[in-house]
């Protein structure tokens, strides 16, 4: 299971009505360490697919949500259960921090 891209107009849909936890990443085209962690997402999103969606959100395509959730520094990964942001991590990370961390917020 990829990673999910949401949009200003599909994040009540997709994340905040989801039925189990979402996590966010917030990025840009042109951030670099938005870039490193990608591959890291994908592989989490594989092995923890059944657990949790990963979602992707281009804060230069979509300003609505980042705005509303007061992202200024990217990457910013937020989690959220049943619509609620219960925790976030912000900046790059290797693979298997951001897994460990993810898990122990499930």
């Amino acid at each position: 299971m990829a990673t999910t891209t949401v949009t200003d107009d599909s994040f009540q849909a997709d994340v905040l009505d989801s039925d189990k936890p979402v996590l966010v990443d917030f990025w840009a085209e042109w951030c670099g360490p938005c870039k490193m962690i990608a591959p890291a997402l994908e592989e989490i999103s594989e092995e923890l697919g059944d657990k949790v969606t990963i979602a992707k959100m281009d804060i230069m395509e979509n300003t609505e949500t980042p705005g509303k959730m007061g992202v200024q520094s990217i990457p910013l990964l937020v989690l959220f259960k049943n619509g609620e942001a219960v925790s976030q991590k912000l900046g790059a990370a290797p693979k298997g921090q951001l897994k460990e961390w993810i898990e122990s917020e499930l």
